[in-house]
């Protein structure tokens, strides 16, 4: 069995991007490992199954660049929830921006929020 384990999102500052990952939208803190050139090696998750974020504190101008905007401005990342009514109140409650009203799809309930870096993500209940 093959599957994607971690993806990486380019952060500005670690300790920045997990309270936001933790706090805001739930996710729990798997790893924060020293390594020994001084960086450190982030991994958070919405889940026990799946995929996880490698949150990488980006280093030089190139990468700085690319944080918040990996994806050109397109929806890059999807949560999905088994209750989309109580994940989008928690989270408008813990401050996150929601750049639409929820929607209800044929596929599912959906909305675009940012995180604290402008990335796009779908906070998702799949239909069904």
């Amino acid at each position: 069995m093959r599957h994607i384990a971690l993806v990486t999102l380019v952060v500005d500052d670690h300790d920045e991007a997990i309270r936001f990952y933790t706090e805001a939208l739930g996710f729990r803190l798997v790893e924060d490992t020293p390594r020994p050139d001084g960086s450190r090696w982030v991994v958070v998750a919405a889940g026990d199954q799946g995929t996880a974020l490698l949150l990488a504190r980006a280093k030089g101008d190139e990468q700085r660049a690319r944080v918040g905007d990996q994806t050109g401005g397109r929806v890059g990342f999807f949560l999905h929830t088994d209750d989309f009514t109580r994940d989008h109140a928690r989270m408008l409650a813990a401050g996150v921006t929601f750049l639409e009203e929820p929607r209800h799809e044929p596929y599912g309930s959906v909305a675009v929020f940012q995180d604290l870096y402008g990335n796009r993500w779908d906070l998702l209940q799949p239909a069904g």
